[in-house]
């Protein structure tokens, strides 16, 4: 016997019939002998519509009221869930985060988890019963608030009550396979990955792989839990991520397979560009302009600064575009105190990342996706690179085809076309 977490998302849980499909996959699982934990998201797009209905209330919503709403969500579908393995005569106890012991920091809308604290969900499985947590949601112990996780949050509950329990493997299902090379809605021969180390899911996540949650595979990674990627609507085996000194669930004992030099290629369309341009070129300036950015909020991701040939330099900078109007204003307030001449803002771009662990011992991985990139007439404006990713800042509208060509020069695409059970990814 095992322990298993198993988490669905909005798209696994999106109407009656989907509950009724996960509830027969909950039971089949207690059926072959394995005790069951499940971390369930909201229904659908219940959560987007939750935030609309807020936004139309209230300009600005309170971040504690709207935690309350956006936790509601969750508590539909756990129950729902839990009525529907009883009418298949299994006993289920649905519990919100706070009951199965969810603590987090007090931040309302990205809380963190400090604490977990599993005891009402021990003594359920203990007597026998399926237990269903109401993923994305936490609770504060100082301000004895509800709180929410951010997107994404439900795969980081299942995670962080893998860890807590010491279950055997955290299964994350969505509406595709498994972890593929490249997003299938993009590169439809993208293939299906085997297993993926932690470290190159981590780069993937962070760079647009959308599939898992950059805090779940963190918190998977530091706390040793097993993650196995599956569909809700397929019964075959999905994609393993394997932390340090973990064993391929597959692979027969003292079988060791060599890493693929590229493992994946993400694509990133929420990216803008921000260009302070004519900063004095003396020491310190970076840092005050990446001070002035900190303190707006926003995440820097890559950084291309040019040469100074005039006394003054130009300094370029990637952020998600929901922080992009944040850093202008914090910026174009400081602009005298700085000195910089002007900033530009550029909306209309896109990151491809290509990422494999076996770029640190293959020469050439580079040559590669410039020499592609080249043959299709696509020009790159800014690279970033780490001992296992290269990164390059595109034209938006270019972004899908360098994709697909790059995939292509890497010997990544498979013999037929991918399967995306529904369209959302999630």
């Amino acid at each position: 016997m095992a322990l298993i977490v198993q988490k669905y998302g909005g798209s696994s849980v999106a109407d009656a019939e989907s509950i009724k499909r996960v509830a027969k996959r909950i039971v089949d699982t207690r059926r072959a002998g394995h005790d069951v934990v499940v971390a369930v998201s909201a229904m659908g797009d219940t959560t987007d519509e939750l935030l609309d209905l807020a936004n139309e209330v209230a300009p600005i919503p309170a971040p504690r009221e709207l935690d309350m709403l956006l936790s509601s969500g969750e508590r539909i579908s756990m129950a729902l869930l839990a009525m529907a393995i009883h009418s298949m005569g299994f006993e289920a106890r649905s519990f919100t985060g706070s009951q199965a012991g969810m603590i987090t920091d007090s931040q309302h809308g990205a809380a963190r988890i400090v604490d977990v604290t599993p005891v009402r969900l021990r003594e359920a499985l203990d007597e026998g019963a399926i237990v269903i947590v109401a993923g994305f949601q936490g609770f504060n112990r100082d301000t004895r608030d509800i709180t929410t996780l951010g997107r994404g949050g439900s795969d980081t509950t299942a995670v962080a009550l893998a860890a807590a329990l010491k279950a055997d493997v955290c299964e994350i299902y969505s509406d595709v396979d498994g972890i593929f090379t490249s997003d299938p809605r993009v590169i439809p021969k993208a293939q299906k990955l085997d297993h993926i180390s932690s470290e190159e899911m981590l780069e993937l996540a962070a760079n647009g792989a959308k599939v898992l949650y950059i805090r779940a595979v963190e918190y998977a990674r530091r706390h040793g839990v097993l993650i196995h990627a599956r569909s809700t609507f397929s019964s075959a085996e999905g994609t393993y991520v394997l932390g340090e000194g973990m064993k391929n669930p597959r692979e027969s004992e003292g079988e060791a397979m060599e890493e693929p030099i590229v493992a994946g290629v993400a694509t990133d369309f929420g990216q803008a560009k921000i260009t302070v341009a004519g900063v004095p070129d003396v020491p310190g300036k970076a840092a005050e302009i990446f001070k002035i950015v900190a303190k707006s909020g926003a995440n820097v991701d890559m950084i291309v600064q040019n040469v100074s040939a005039t006394g003054r330099t130009d300094i370029s900078f990637t952020v998600p575009k929901a922080d992009a109007a944040a850093a202008l204003k914090s910026l174009a307030a400081e602009q005298t105190e700085v000195g910089f001449q002007n900033l530009v803002h550029d909306d209309q771009i896109g990151k491809l990342s290509v990422v494999g662990a076996g770029m640190r011992t293959h020469s050439g991985v580079s040559a590669v996706l410039f020499e592609a990139l080249s043959a299709g007439g696509i020009n790159i404006e800014m690279i970033s690179t780490s001992e296992i990713r290269i990164s390059v800042v595109l034209r938006d509208a270019d972004l899908a085809e360098a994709a697909r060509t790059v995939h292509t020069a890497y010997g990544l695409d498979g013999d037929v076309e991918a399967t995306v059970h529904a369209g959302t990814g999630r």
